[in-house]
């Protein structure tokens, strides 16, 4: 470990957590430092919602030689059962606690951190961690908006840092064995890909501003966001339905499927179209402080015509397909067409009901869990790979490289943007801006609130 904490000592951050000098070593020179038997230490920002699944899945990891030693989160109030929560999975080790990321990024014996904030914060806590020497787990989608998505990429390559993104499908087996059958011309020639998120949620009301809970640091909370008071419906969770920092379920649960259509498409670039369209459609706004619309179809056009289809319902619907989806895709192809849903797929050849010989095949074997509802159910697959791109030190390792994730994340944020500005879109994917439309460019980025800003050169 001595070779390890002698590779930590190089890499120096600033005090004040914003300005961090470059490594003196490459990641693939780290992993080799590491070492297969060497313990990876971790720490586990923003430990809310899906964030306590995360630190349960990475304390679990502890007798394959990883440790969290650390959890953060602005928000106190559930820091003393995430602390017990990962030391039953770590033989009674207790992580220490802190409330702000710069000081988890302080530590040179933290080796990688895994985030899991609010949408808002994902590019700036990972632009700091690679600064800070540290690797990342990022949760989906990768960033809140556009631009600051490609800075986390450019931060990626220049720190030399191993950065993961919560696309989890990337790593389910069955997933991937759908995709191989639709890159093998399984059925034919894919020009379609459609994903569904069916997600019925009510009303979560509105209430006056208020002075924040005691235990919230509301400051470090709202970070790079535009100040507002706070409000508990813009708070916890709701803030996914407010512009300011999140994306609506286009943005939540939808980047899952977005990453499983492009993936199928087999496209590694941007569309040159997108179209969106929706509303908030049983929900009256007296009754509700919800901006982001709970009824969204958004569709995009790529440069060989081939399409990619996108729906969000929010309120009372059918399942689809003959898997009865309701969060999953449908891939159509010359030949036939596919539908998985994470927990299985099924082919079809022409209009024959039923699948291909091959096809249906379930996961529960390979990953355990219950898979019955999720299409990116929690697979230590996903985490693994994570680890294992660690060791190696080489982001090609990682089944969802930052390069990945912010190709797919870019879908339901222009999408966003299309149906916020109420046009059809032309989109440069090289430059990753629109074409003509300067109200739509400007959200492609954000004011940033000082000293939580984004910078232009990572």
């Amino acid at each position: 470990m001595d070779n390890r904490r002698n590779f930590i000592k190089k890499t120096t951050l600033a005090s004040t957590g914003i300005v961090v000098g470059a490594s003196a070593f490459s990641a693939k020179s780290y992993g080799n430092i590491l070492g297969a038997n060497d313990r990876i230490i971790l720490a586990s920002i923003g430990v809310r919602g899906r964030g306590e699944g995360l630190l349960e899945n990475f304390a679990k990891m502890y007798g394959d030689g990883v440790r969290i030693k650390t959890i953060c989160d602005v928000d106190s109030a559930f820091l003393g059962e995430r602390v017990a929560l990962a030391a039953t999975h770590q033989n009674g080790n207790k992580p220490g606690t802190e409330e702000d990321l710069r000081k988890v990024y302080d530590d040179k014996e933290i080796d990688a951190v895994v985030i899991a904030t609010p949408n808002h914060w994902h590019a700036l806590s990972t632009i700091w961690a690679c600064q800070a020497g540290k690797h990342v787990y990022i949760e989906k989608p990768s960033s809140h908006n556009v631009w600051e998505g490609r800075k986390m990429v450019e931060a990626a390559r220049k720190y030399n840092r191993v950065v993961q993104v919560g696309f989890q499908n990337r790593s389910i087996s069955n997933v991937m064995q759908a995709m191989e059958f639709l890159h093998n011309r399984g059925i034919g020639e894919v020009f379609m890909a459609r994903g569904t998120c069916f997600k019925p949620r009510d009303s979560f009301g509105i209430s006056p501003d208020s002075a924040p809970p005691a235990t919230l640091n509301y400051d470090l909370w709202l970070g790079p966001a535009t100040y507002r008071p706070y409000n508990e419906k813009r708070g916890h969770y709701n803030w996914h339905w407010h512009w300011n920092t999140g994306n609506g379920d286009t943005g939540n649960q939808g980047p899952h499927q977005f990453d499983v259509a492009r993936w199928g498409l087999n496209k590694n670039e941007h569309p040159i179209k997108v179209q969106s369209m929706g509303g908030i459609f049983g929900i009256s706004p007296e009754e509700c402080s919800q901006e982001t619309p709970n009824t969204q179809t958004s569709v995009f056009e790529y440069a060989d015509g081939k399409i990619l289809e996108f729906e969000t319902r929010g309120r009372y619907t059918n399942h689809e397909a003959n898997l009865g989806i309701k969060i999953g895709n449908m891939f159509y192809g010359s030949e036939g067409w596919l539908e998985v849903n994470g927990d299985t797929w099924n082919a079809f050849k022409g209009s024959e009901t039923a699948p291909f010989a091959g096809s249906g095949m379930g996961i529960g074997a390979a990953v355990g869990g219950d898979n019955t509802f999720l299409t990116a159910p929690d697979s230590k697959g996903h985490f693994g790979n994570f680890i294992d791109g660690l060791r190696s030190g080489n982001h090609s390792d990682l089944n969802c490289d930052i390069e990945v994730g912010h190709t797919s994340t870019v879908l339901p944020l222009i999408a966003n943007i299309a149906y916020r500005v109420g046009e059809t879109l032309k989109f440069d994917g090289k430059t990753e801006t629109f074409i003509n439309n300067k109200e739509a460019d400007a959200l492609l980025t954000r004011e940033y609130r000082a000293p939580y800003v984004v910078p232009n050169k990572v």
